[in-house]
């Protein structure tokens, strides 16, 4: 089909339909570069109050620039992917040093910044410039895909760069921002995925092959993932004094420089814990099991059992930092991994 006929009704759609989401309603380029990093693999109700909180607390480039890399951590607690926010950093400093830190208005100027990539390019170009740039995210992909009853598989990089060449194609000059968005929100409400699309609600029904052809509700193609690699873990929670132990992960790899609770690989018995903790110069009174947990991660999940051990100290270690409550609320970014963990902290 001819992908210019969906241009006008789309738009019309999104005018009279938007969600009212934070960062629409200021669409500076700082807002829309920040929502649409946080969005990334991130639901849109999930990234709402974090994106509060960014802005409050960093509300340009330059104070992301200068900030410091736990405040930085701590304010993504619980997103995930912290590299995302570790590049955000870095591309705020390319900013303040070759931009007087604001976003170029340059679609290959925006590309060539740390963690940007075609479709947040496409987004912070086409949404604050109107740059007649596309946004190819996973649900303009399927929008397309089910639009033009495409059998191409969406996890191949030369069908997004296909999509992007169609959408270029029909780009209205004067709107750009509102279609691409029109696309993303047709995607995330209307033409959903994992099952059947609600046509009936769609403002291209009547256009749409994949409807026409029967074939919408099995589309996209997409080759499946990999299976997750298993890794078992043994989470001890360290009390003493009414404070629990804390031990910063490497500089590189999963969860990188965050913090963590200690743990041992794989499921540790009680005497190899105890053992662990002597290791760090503690004096294990008292163990407890807490249970089972697990947390999935891109290419791993962590399957955890949990071990509660208040401990004395008989000698200090430098591998180990006692938080209480406020510093562990407001100081110390810890994934959210541990959080089942954490709340045997509150009882």
């Amino acid at each position: 089909m001819e992908l210019q006929k969906i241009v006008r009704p789309l738009i019309e759609w999104y005018q009279a339909n938007k969600r009212d989401l934070p960062w629409r309603r200021e669409a500076t380029p700082y807002r829309v570069w920040i929502s649409e990093i946080m969005l990334q693999q991130t639901r849109v109700e999930a990234v709402k109050g974090y994106f509060t909180r960014f802005i409050e607390a960093l509300p340009d480039v330059q104070s992301l620039a200068s900030c410091s890399e736990q405040q930085l951590l701590k304010l993504w607690e619980g997103l995930g992917y912290y590299n995302r926010a570790r590049n955000l950093q870095k591309a705020a400093q390319v900013l303040v040093a070759q931009y007087g830190g604001q976003l170029p208005a340059d679609y290959d100027a925006l590309l060539s910044l740390p963690g940007i990539g075609p479709y947040t390019a496409g987004a912070i170009a086409s949404i604050s410039y109107g740059i007649a740039q596309p946004a190819v995210d996973g649900n303009v992909l399927r929008v397309i895909s089910r639009i033009t009853a495409s059998h191409a598989d969406i996890s191949d990089p030369a069908t997004r760069i296909l999509v992007g060449d169609e959408l270029r194609k029909v780009m209205p000059v004067l709107e750009p921002g509102t279609f691409n968005q029109s696309l993303m929100e047709l995607g995330a409400t209307v033409c959903v995925p994992n099952g059947m699309p609600d046509c009936k609600n769609c403002p291209v029904y009547r256009l749409c092959e994949g409807r026409k052809q029967g074939v919408a509700p099995d589309l996209p193609v997409k080759t499946a993932k990999k299976p997750r690699k298993l890794e078992h873990r043994t989470i001890l929670l360290l009390v003493r004094d009414h404070r629990i132990a804390l031990r910063r992960r490497p500089p590189k790899g999963l969860l990188a420089g965050l913090w963590e609770l200690p743990s041992l690989s794989g499921e540790a018995g009680q005497a190899e814990a105890v053992a662990a903790v002597r290791g760090w110069g503690l004096e294990p009174l008292r163990v407890q099991p807490l249970g089972e947990a697990k947390h999935i991660f891109t290419h791993v999940e962590w399957r955890m059992t949990g071990l509660r051990i208040t401990v004395e100290e008989a000698s200090p270690s430098e591998e180990l930092v006692w938080a209480g409550p406020d510093q562990l609320r407001e100081e110390y970014p810890l994934p959210s991994a541990f959080r089942a963990y954490l709340l045997a902290v509150e009882a």
